[in-house]
């Protein structure tokens, strides 16, 4: 089907940047929207950004400006800019895959860290 692995992730100072990077393999060519979740420490999971499969994006507001969710459809990647760091983004950050071939399925990485300190 699909696997997903996420990279990029780091310790940072605020106001610092980061880009987190989503590998795709197996069957990418049924994947119709790609996200990024995060997860910080005693918090509940929350969807970060997404990208359709036409390109369209959305985001969670507390982001809006200051992240940005890109994808290589030849290379089968995914990406999120992350500028502007602030130690309330510190969360385990999560690729997700949604799609359908022949059942619809949902995929999620590993998880990467991303720490942001003051």
């Amino acid at each position: 089907q699909v696997q997903l692995v996420e990279s990029g992730g780091g310790l940072v100072q605020a106001g610092g940047s980061l880009r987190l990077s989503c590998a795709a393999s197996g069957s990418t060519s049924t994947i119709n929207v790609f996200g990024w979740y995060r997860q910080a420490p005693g918090k509940q999971r929350e969807l970060v950004a997404d990208i359709s499969r036409a390109g369209s994006t959305n985001y969670v507001a507390s982001v809006k400006g200051r992240f940005t969710i890109s994808k290589d459809n030849v290379q089968n990647m995914v990406y999120l800019q992350m500028n502007s760091l602030n130690p309330e983004d510190t969360a385990v950050y999560y690729c997700n895959a949604v799609g359908w071939g022949p059942r619809t399925y949902t995929t999620w990485g590993q998880g990467t860290q991303v720490t942001v300190s003051s």
